[in-house]
Parts: C-alpha cells; structure tokens; sequence
C-alpha cells in the first residue's frame, strides 16, 4: 500500500518580496509566487501524481497556491480541509514590519532568536514560537493528516515556511539546534513515503527547474 504525504511551502508572497514579517496576515502571491506554484504542480504532475484529499491553511497564499497546484495536476474540485491549525506562526508584535528595521531596533542576534530558536516566541501578546506552532500542527497531523495517509489516500499540503518546519522537525527527527537552520523554500515539493507503523520510509525534495 502506498502511504503518500507531498508537503509545500506556498509561493512567493507580496510580503516575502517586501522583506516583512507576515505571519497571521494575509498578503496574496506574487507574479514570481504564482510562477512557483504552477510549477510546483508541473512537477508533481510530471511523475504522474494524483492526490485524495488537499489541506490547506486559511491564509490566501496558501489557499492559492493549492488551486494553482490543483490546476497542474487536473485535480481543481479536489476535496479540500482548510483549518488555522496549519496557518503560519503568529508574529506577535513583529507582523507588518521590514526585517531589516527590526534588526536596527534590536539587533541582529535578538531578532534571529524570534525568528529561528525553537522556543522563544516573538514579542505581543499573540507571538508564537515554533514550539507553540508545533503544538497546534501536530496534534492536527495526528488527528486529521496521518489517519488518511495510513488508509493509503495519497494527502497533499500547502502550508508556511514554520507550520511545516514544526511538522518536518518531528517527521525527520530533527533536534532543537538541528530545525534553527531548516529553512523550506517556497513552491519546493517534499514527498515523503510512510511506512505501516507511521514512521518515515523515504523522503524526497523536488528542486525546481
């Protein structure tokens, strides 16, 4: 039985383009964003891909770059769950503003521990470490991803660069120190194979053309 799980980081988003911490907010793709996506899906219709069911966030950049994706594989109708438990983390106080003028404000150190530890959340109320992001996608891998790849449907995600570095830290059992340097590019295909008791058989990452 194949245990099919593809995970993708969505396309370039206005946002990325503008260096600014997006997190929660939600900018759409760019012109580049869309190109990544499309070809995303060119991709993974090239080695004859269909999928069961899709799984997105409730973010429009991930929303879209599912469609666009769908549209590549001749899949558009695809039964879709889109649920917050895969939005992006929480930026906290930091979303909206450019990188660089964050690391004026307070250092390049400081602003690299918000964006790149494990633990330490962002400043506001709201900010979400990878941890805290963690602690909502995975509980959701558990409960509504994995049952499904374990049936043999074939799952496919669009999600963010930190929703899916929190899941891909479990999946490939990467340490604290090991996930402060994964960094997942955006319209990049990750095909993982599952084997019977749910661990990882094999992993595959499509590098665009």
């Amino acid at each position: 039985m194949e245990r099919t799980l593809v995970l993708v980081r969505h396309g370039q988003s206005e946002w990325n383009k503008k260096n600014l911490f997006t997190g929660w907010r939600d900018p759409d793709l760019t012109e580049k964003g869309i190109a990544e996506a499309i070809q995303a899906g060119k991709l993974l219709a090239k080695r004859g891909m269909k999928f069961d069911i899709a799984m997105t966030s409730k973010l429009i950049r991930a929303e879209n770059t599912l469609q666009l994706m769908l549209k590549e594989l001749d899949q558009l109708g695809l039964e879709t769950t889109r649920d917050e438990a895969l939005n992006e983390r929480n930026y906290g106080d930091l979303a909206g503003l450019n990188k660089d003028d964050a690391r004026k404000k307070w250092g390049n150190e400081q602003v690299h521990i918000w964006r790149r530890s494990y633990d330490t959340p962002p400043p506001g109320k709201d900010g979400e470490s990878l941890k805290d992001t963690g602690a909502r996608v995975w509980p959701y891998y558990l409960r509504e991803i994995l049952p499904r790849v374990m049936s043999g449907k074939a799952v496919l995600v669009s999600a963010h660069g930190n929703s899916l570095r929190s899941l891909v830290m479990v999946l490939d059992g990467l340490s604290r120190d090991e996930v402060t340097s994964l960094n997942l590019g955006t319209g990049v295909p990750m095909i993982y194979k599952l084997n019977a008791d749910t661990t990882v058989a094999s992993k595959e990452t499509i590098a665009l053309d």
